[in-house]
């Protein structure tokens, strides 16, 4: 009985090629049969792309609960992380492959506001992913090279084969006064991410050319196709008694666009320490605008 000197595999004697690796065997092999020639050994099945499963449980403090399988992995913002079952497994990582690339990818996230790491879920069981404040869970089923614009400290988790990088607006206007900053989180597809917004969340689609005007700091998420810039409000009595700023973001079409009825910025200031909750109202928040820039709010 004869051996595969490729694999070890035990042949037949009067054999050609091996069954195991299809290497060229005996007189075959001294004929100089390419192993390109030798019929293929049974290839094992690539593993099924499992989808994520996953449920948003709750209302306006809403959780996502994401059943994970064997072969799956979450990439998650530090802190977001509600609870775990113990057969969860989790690491912290720096995104990024090797030294130079996780120091550009840890000072990509301190950009956009987020930690330096980033922490990982593996194994088979439940893991449950929240927001730090009041507010709503939007899920993205992105598809390969699909990516959409993202507030800072807006995103919760993503599966692993989602990019996470940074956008830069395009323009000063948009930077200094969009509410925003000059920027944005990025996420890049394939796989399914989820992010996070205060109060209720309103989905728009735009068509091309179509136009919306936000309430600066309102926009939550917009397709890559979506322009984004500021444009000014409207009239000076407008602005400083109207409630709603100086500025107004303007998202232009085609693609979809999603708001938020509360911001962080909101919250904060009707609960104490603001202009508008000395005040009581959204007219001291145009009022307050005028104050920053005059360099008269201390």
């Amino acid at each position: 009985m004869a051996f595969c000197t490729n694999c070890g595999s035990q042949v037949a004697d009067d054999a050609r090629f091996c069954n195991g690796c299809g290497s060229p065997v005996g007189t075959a092999a001294a004929a100089g049969v390419p192993a390109s020639a030798a019929p293929m050994a049974m290839a094992r099945p690539p593993a099924p792309n499992i989808p994520l499963e996953y449920k948003i449980h709750g209302d306006n403090l809403e959780v996502v609960r994401v059943t994970l399988k064997r072969g799956q992995d979450l990439q998650a913002e530090a802190g977001k992380m509600v609870y775990k079952t113990p057969s969860v497994q989790w690491e912290t990582r720096m995104s990024g492959e090797g030294i130079g690339g996780k120091l550009m990818g840890a000072l990509k996230r301190k950009l956009t506001g987020e930690s330096l790491f980033l922490t990982h879920f593996t194994g088979e069981g439940e893991v449950g992913f929240a927001g730090d404040f009041p507010g709503r869970i939007q899920a993205f089923d992105l598809a390969a090279g699909q990516a959409i614009l993202v507030q800072r400290d807006g995103f919760i988790m993503a599966e692993s084969s989602v990019k996470l990088d940074i956008a830069f607006t395009k323009k000063l206007g948009a930077g200094l006064f969009g509410g925003e900053g000059f920027i944005l989180q990025k996420l890049t597809g394939p796989g399914t991410a989820f992010i996070h917004g205060g109060g209720d969340f309103i989905e728009f689609v735009l068509a091309p050319g179509e136009m919306l005007q936000v309430d600066t700091g309102c926009i939550v998420a917009f397709d890559e196709s979506v322009k984004y810039d500021v444009q000014f409000a409207g009239g000076i009595a407008t602005s400083i008694f109207g409630g709603e700023g100086l500025f107004l973001a303007t998202l232009t079409g085609p693609g979809r666009a999603i708001v938020q009825s509360m911001t962080l910025s909101k919250l904060r200031r009707e609960l104490g320490g603001g202009i508008g909750a000395k005040s009581g109202g959204g007219e001291a928040h145009g009022l307050g605008a005028i104050t920053s820039i005059l360099g008269g709010n201390n």
